[in-house]
């Protein structure tokens, strides 16, 4: 359905990991955020999808705690954003990975696990497991500094893993990822969705819009679409998702010029 100019298929509240009312942000006079209510669904992977500068990372921010909002509300988990008790519940992977590169990749994890409250043999084995999830076996003893732009953003994700969080807040992930690697990330993606995890990821890349359950697309701090790949594009009538991408933002921008 349409609402309030843009495509909406809301998941019920009741059923969301995430809910946001009225939620806004402003920097230095600017809108960044501007009042965005949706709610995110358990289980599945939705994408966040928007030209670069649109509010994605603000958005992600905010969902982790580490935004300050200028007005709304929005609980993960059903708890305030950012409250102590989800410090363990919410993986959150930056486009810059928040890792010291002057360490190897297992003190790293190992550093990130211990303050996730993992110790001994549940830190080992978590330890064990991203590093084999994400392909990176016989890199544990290389300090991070050495390691690719493609190996650093597998280690960001690895330590956004390490606590099996109920919510993964991934910021585009896939970035300067070759085409195989990404294709495995999405699989895995698709895996842990279906084993319980929420997982939100974000992209600038529309080809990557038809590999989400769900897809909230964003310009300009607004939704202009929320709703599956294939309800896009029956309401749009756009032959792939760029295409309704374009169509949406085009009736958007005719619409606020008009106002």
């Amino acid at each position: 359905m349409w609402v309030n100019g843009h495509v909406s298929t809301q998941a019920p509240a009741s059923a969301a990991v995430v809910v946001a009312r009225g939620l806004v942000v402003r920097r230095s006079g600017h809108t960044v955020l501007d009042d965005l209510t949706f709610a995110v669904a358990r289980g599945q992977v939705t994408g966040l999808l928007g030209p670069s500068g649109c509010g994605k990372t603000t958005l992600m921010r905010t969902l982790v705690g580490v935004q300050q909002i200028t007005a709304g509300r929005v609980t993960v988990l059903g708890l305030p954003a950012g409250h102590p008790r989800l410090r363990d519940r919410v993986g959150y992977s930056t486009q810059e990975p928040a890792v010291y590169p002057d360490l190897t990749l297992n003190e790293n994890l190992r550093y990130f696990g211990t303050v996730l409250g993992l110790r001994r043999d549940r830190l080992q084995a978590a330890c064990a497991a991203t590093i084999a999830d994400l392909d990176l076996k016989g890199l544990e003893d290389r300090l991070v500094s050495t390691f690719s732009g493609g190996q650093l953003a597998r280690v960001g994700l690895a330590v956004a893993l390490l606590g099996s969080p109920d919510l993964l807040v991934l910021d585009e992930p896939t970035v300067g990822l070759d085409p195989v690697l990404r294709r495995d990330l999405w699989q895995m993606f698709h895996r842990l969705a279906a084993a319980g995890t929420t997982l939100l990821v974000s992209s600038h890349v529309m080809d990557e819009a038809a590999r989400c359950d769900y897809l909230l697309f964003m310009r300009d701090g607004r939704f202009l679409a929320e709703a599956t790949p294939a309800q896009i594009r029956q309401q749009t009538g756009a032959a792939d998702l760029e295409a309704a991408f374009l169509q949406l933002a085009t009736g958007a921008r005719e619409e606020a010029a008009n106002r």
